[in-house]
């Protein structure tokens, strides 16, 4: 959207700075307002149909409590398996060893015969 700076029209009446839209830009920005109101009125409209309180009751029971076993303490729980079966784990082969370097550093050019 340019703004248009003040001037003076050729018959001498001054016109004060103003922007102007580019052809159908109103429209365009028109339809994107109505479009955006209408998505947040829809989206207003459905929030306040969870909001009410008496559709929507606690699930839990405060304050929670555990109830313990007569005579069962800490020490009494042993864990089972959870499984009746063996589970295998592949067992990783042993690394080799890393091969030695067969050449040793820094190589020196000058004992190879050739020169650069």
């Amino acid at each position: 959207m340019p703004f248009v700076r003040s001037y003076v029209r050729s018959d001498g009446t001054p016109v004060r700075g103003h922007s102007r839209w580019a052809p159908g830009a109103r429209r365009e920005m028109t339809i994107f307002a109505l479009f955006g109101l209408a998505v947040f009125g829809i989206g207003h409209a459905s929030a306040a149909k969870g909001t009410d309180s008496a559709l929507r009751r606690p699930s839990v029971t405060y304050p929670i409590r555990f109830d313990r076993h007569a005579g069962s303490t800490s020490q009494d729980v042993v864990p089972r398996p959870t499984v009746s079966y063996p589970i295998k784990f592949d067992v990783p082969e042993p690394r080799k060893p890393a091969p030695q370097p067969t050449v040793s550093y820094p190589i020196d050019f000058s004992t190879l015969g050739a020169e650069r």
